[in-house]
């Protein structure tokens, strides 16, 4: 991530809403960017068909899937998402930014909101995972101002776009105390 845009000091307001449909062209716009999609483990976009179909079929029915709008904006820059694992008690966060808003405080103040409401929207959710790329210090950084604990470097864990991962296991539990 583009580090030239330091965080100002003072924080950075984000609202969280559902997705529309109607959301494609500004979702295009970062999901079609290869430097927003490379630690990510889909592709660029290539058409508003195949998003809108993305929308249509995962996002829209899926149930904790965010739009990130800048506060006193409707257009997403981004979405944060939780996905449910085998456990009820446990989700994994996860967030994707567009490369504009990068450096600027925008991804930890929407970590921040979704910890601070997911808790109670989520019914015996306990705790919230987020795995990052070791090779993404920046995301990491998202997750250490957002309140997350480091937990471990999980060593080959996963293979995204081919390449075999090292991932580093953030925890946010519902006893933690949020970051204001």
């Amino acid at each position: 991530m583009d580090q030239s845009n330091k965080e100002s000091p003072r924080a950075v307001e984000v609202t969280l809403r559902r997705f529309e449909l109607s959301d494609v062209d500004a979702m295009m716009a970062w999901a079609s960017d290869p430097q927003v999609a490379a630690c990510c483990r889909w592709d660029p976009y290539e058409s508003t068909e195949q998003l809108l179909e993305f929308l249509r079929n995962t996002v829209l029915p899926h149930p904790w899937y965010r739009a990130i709008c800048l506060a006193g904006e409707n257009r997403p820059v981004g979405a944060v998402a939780l996905r449910p694992t085998g456990d009820p008690r446990r989700a994994e966060l996860g967030y994707v930014l567009a490369r504009a808003h990068w450096g600027k405080g925008v991804a930890t103040a929407a970590v921040k909101r979704a910890v601070a409401t997911v808790f109670d929207e989520v019914e015996k959710l306990e705790r919230i995972e987020a795995l990052v790329d070791v090779a993404n210090p920046a995301s990491q950084r998202v997750l250490e101002k957002a309140g997350f604990t480091r937990e471990a470097v999980l060593r080959k864990y996963t293979v995204v776009k081919g390449a075999v991962k090292d991932m580093v296991m953030f925890s946010f539990i519902n006893t933690d105390p949020l970051v204001e």
